[in-house]
């Protein structure tokens, strides 16, 4: 699977089925070859993203570990412990 395919695929927290939002950016680990995190859009972030959506003040982030199934137009993750961050 391409970035670019991951882009286009719902983030869906199990836990409530609550759709999280679009994914704007990733967080790599370049030295391992990893990816340690995806970062979500929330509704009242702006300015612009690695992927050109908004970012700023409430955008989520997603450690990988909490990724629970990738499927084809949807990516699980267990969303008890999410937290927002600024950049």
């Amino acid at each position: 699977m391409r970035v670019s395919e991951l882009r286009a695929l719902d983030i869906i927290n199990i836990e409530d089925g609550r759709r999280l939002g679009p994914i704007i950016d990733l967080d790599l680990d370049l030295e391992k070859g990893m990816i340690k995190g995806i970062i979500v859009l929330a509704s009242s972030s702006r300015g612009k993203g690695f992927f050109g959506g908004a970012r700023g003040g409430g955008d989520v982030f997603i450690p990988w570990e909490k990724v629970v199934k990738v499927g084809v137009d949807v990516i699980l993750v267990d969303g008890r412990e999410l937290f927002n961050f600024n950049y």
